[in-house]
């Protein structure tokens, strides 16, 4: 059983927490966060991510490759190591490239629909039985402004995070009578180092400047600049400590206001 902490500032004492696509971006964030509020972090990642992450000594890893057929097996072992889970943030995900409706590709369809909602389906089936065991289990699934939001030339990305928001609605009325909550986050552009480098990629094929992609994002928002990684990592403590005990099935975005 989880047990309820009494500390305001680490509201996730002797709980534990697992964070897919932990070891980068958004999901490093978000690791780091839950374990200053006090969880013991398990971070599931690539080989690759692992290995280059400056992880603490008091950190788990668990090398996951979303992408490959067989990656349910490797979370069901995961999974079996847990008798109780109190957090899951189901983080990673990927941006495939910039394509219109015409040149859409069925394989790297397959492909990123795997990771980005498989991934996180399937997360969610094996770590169930650990997160109802838990005091009050907390599934926190990372979506986008584009789980409500399109965008021209970014259809497969829309469309894996539409499905992300069914998810998190579906496995809320699932999981509810066991006592575990399902939400989801929706980030919008956030400096991260993979949306700076998708950008340096199209300025090399003859688009704009990094630096005036972010400005552009930022004038389309009420506070007139980017959510950072740390915003998003706090509404991820958040939904998963009891401050949240009443929500489930919601989606929050993080984006600073984007109109």
């Amino acid at each position: 059983m989880g047990k309820s902490s009494s500390n305001p500032r680490r509201p996730l004492e002797g709980r534990n927490a697992i964070v897919t696509g932990g070891c980068r971006g958004l999901g490093f964030a978000i690791s780091k966060t839950l374990a200053a509020a006090g969880a013991d972090v398990t971070v599931l990642d690539l080989r690759t991510a692992i290995e280059k992450a400056d992880i603490p000594s008091s950190w788990q890893a668990e090398e996951v490759d979303f992408a490959e057929e067989g990656f349910e097996d490797r979370i069901k072992e995961i999974a079996a190591g847990f008798t109780a889970l109190d957090v899951l943030i189901a983080n990673a995900g990927v941006v495939p490239p910039w394509r219109g409706v015409a040149d859409i590709r069925f394989c790297e369809w397959e492909t990123v629909f795997r990771i980005n909602v498989a991934g996180m389906a399937f997360a969610l089936k094996h770590f169930s039985r650990a997160l109802s065991a838990a005091l009050s289990g907390s599934a926190v699934l990372m979506a986008s402004i584009n789980a409500f939001k399109g965008h021209p030339s970014q259809i497969l990305y829309t469309a894996t995070k539409h499905a992300v928001l069914g998810l998190a609605r579906a496995a809320a009325l699932d999981l509810g009578r066991s006592g575990v909550r399902v939400n989801a986050i929706a980030p919008g552009p956030v400096a991260t180092d993979a949306l700076v480098g998708r950008i340096e990629s199209r300025q090399l094929a003859g688009g704009p400047a990094v630096n005036a992609v972010l400005d552009s994002y930022a004038e389309e928002t009420a506070l007139g600049r980017l959510a950072t990684p740390g915003e998003v990592a706090e509404t991820a403590l958040f939904l998963a400590s009891d401050r949240s005990q009443g929500i489930t099935g919601a989606m929050i975005p993080v984006d600073t206001g984007l109109q």
